[in-house]
């Protein structure tokens, strides 16, 4: 099991360095009202990473337990 963590973590970083170094010409981002030009690479490594986030804050909030409730004395 551990040995499949690995090659997988290996296999999804070297898909991510090719999907990065195909991606560097200069796209314009529009964010409310500023425009922003930045390399592709960046922008799908900022949109990865706001995914990723929001995907620990979604999984933290549907664990979190609730409390018990004491009983009144």
């Amino acid at each position: 099991m551990n040995r499949f963590k690995m090659i997988s973590i290996a296999i999804l970083t070297i898909l991510g360095v090719i999907i990065i170094l195909q991606n560097t010409e200069p796209v314009e981002t529009r964010l409310l009202f500023l425009s922003i030009i930045m390399p592709r690479a960046i922008l799908l490594m900022g949109t990865t990473l706001i995914g990723f986030a929001l995907g620990i804050l979604v999984s933290f909030f549907f664990q979190r337990k609730e409390q018990p409730k004491e009983l009144p004395q």
